[in-house]
This record gives structure tokens, C-alpha cells and sequence, in this order.
């Protein structure tokens, strides 16, 4: 059972290589990011004023990165909440399982990069709040 907390979570730098042409960055597993990336996936085109997320998972790190624009992550332990606002493609939020998550105020134009240390798993996902109180307090 997790046991993480907000504080548990961390901005980490990513290696941004600055070249006259343009900047890049990459991310090598177990390197820049600490577990071995199993998925990417991204969000974009979100509609002004709506939100993602809205869910918490029981296994899966994450690391999530604002390719483009920015967007607002705030993440929930159960007892206490800290946002932070995602806006450098050289930045990326660490997410470790056990936290509520909610993302909002995408700014046009905006992408969410999500690296993730396992597939897709719907019972590792809890979509229901109450429930993921439920299992925070079990602890």
C-alpha cells in the first residue's frame, strides 16, 4: 500500500542542451527520470475550462511535462493539497502512486507529456474520490 505524501512530489530539471538551431532535451530510462519509462502518452486540444485527471493511481510513477504552454497540476494525499503550475519543456512533475490528481487551466495551444512506469491498467486507477479516501485511511 503507498504511502506518499504531496511532499513526496518534486520539479526535476531535465537535461536541456541549448544549441544556436534550437534547444533538446532527452530523457534516458532510470537516468533523468527515476524508473524505467513503460508508456508515453500525451494531452492536448483541451478545451478551455475543463480539466483532466481526476483520479488517483495505486502503483504508477509518473512524470508529467508541459511540451507546450502550461497547465496547473494539483495533487491530493487526503489530507492535504499543493498545486504547481507546469510551464518548461525542461521541467518535469514526479508523481508517485498514492495521490489524487487534478489538472486544470491549460493555456491554448498547450501539450501534457506523460511518462508513466507501467501500461495502461484500469485496477491500478481510482476514479472514485471518496473510495481513494477510503484506501489512504487503511493505511
Amino acid at each position: 500500500m503507498q504511502t506518499s505524501t504531496i511532499y513526496d512530489c518534486m520539479l526535476l530539471t531535465l537535461p536541456k542542451n541549448h544549441q544556436l538551431n534550437g534547444n533538446l532535451t532527452s530523457i534516458t530510462n532510470s537516468q533523468e527520470v527515476p524508473f524505467d519509462i513503460k508508456r508515453i502518452y500525451y494531452l492536448y486540444d483541451v478545451p478551455g475550462g475543463n480539466s483532466r485527471g481526476g483520479h488517483a493511481h495505486k502503483d504508477l510513477y509518473q512524470i508529467m511535462i508541459a511540451l507546450s504552454g502550461s497547465f496547473s497540476v494539483t495533487l491530493d494525499d487526503g489530507k492535504l493539497k499543493r498545486n504547481f503550475l507546469l510551464n518548461q519543456p525542461y521541467q518535469g512533475l514526479l508523481i508517485p502512486p498514492g495521490l489524487w490528481r487534478d489538472l486544470d487551466n491549460f493555456s491554448s495551444g498547450s501539450i501534457c507529456m506523460v511518462l508513466a512506469s507501467d501500461v495502461y491498467d484500469e485496477n491500478d486507477y481510482f476514479r472514485d474520490y471518496e473510495k481513494f479516501i477510503d484506501w489512504k485511511s487503511k493505511k
